[in-house]
């Protein structure tokens, strides 16, 4: 088995009252993600269908927000991507050590969570040196997968940032202050 180096741990989340600076945290320190999609199952069709995926907004000293994928067809939520390409994304802060470290249950509003929801898209040419070195830098054994499987590059284009980080609510980010916003 090949030894990856752990990661650093990310350093600790941002006042919760930033909102789209907690949103970029999450999105930029989760390794990976609960993408939700519409189902093309024969038994499940036209159903939600939640799978985890692991996932990068670029590497560790280049946050972008743009969250990408390595994905092959051979997987259900990407062959459901093809029929209907709409998908949302959710991170929770108990993925790191914060929620335990606060003895805060996954449930918590204290706990943020954060949900993304946009259109997965194919990368285009122009991008898809970032997006390898955006994926094998955070997950390198991605470089040895079987090569017959047809793996490529999606990302996830924005229509709604949802988080929520606190007890009282929950709040929907203009896509403008999430992007502007670093995770640092």
């Amino acid at each position: 088995m090949e030894e990856v180096k752990a990661p650093a741990s990310a350093p600790s989340p941002p006042p919760h009252q930033e909102t789209a600076r907690t949103a970029r945290y999450m999105a930029h320190y989760s390794d990976w993600g609960h993408l939700a999609t519409i189902s093309t199952q024969d038994k499940i069709k036209g159903l939600p269908f939640g799978n985890i995926f692991s996932v990068s907004d670029g590497p560790m000293d280049n946050s972008t927000g743009v969250v990408y994928f390595y994905v092959t067809l051979m997987d259900n939520s990407v062959a459901d991507l093809r029929s209907f390409p709409f998908a949302s994304l959710t991170f929770s802060e108990a993925e790191g050590d914060f929620c335990r470290q606060q003895v805060y249950d996954p449930e918590d509003p204290r706990c943020a969570r954060l949900t993304l929801t946009g259109k997965m898209v194919e990368v285009g040419p122009e991008e898809v040196e970032f997006a390898q070195e955006a994926m094998f830098s955070r997950h390198p054994v991605m470089r040895k997968w079987p090569v017959g499987h047809n793996w490529f590059f999606m990302k996830l284009e924005l229509k709604q940032v949802w988080l929520q980080d606190w007890v009282g609510g929950v709040s929907l980010i203009p896509l403008e202050d999430y992007f502007k916003s670093t995770p640092y």
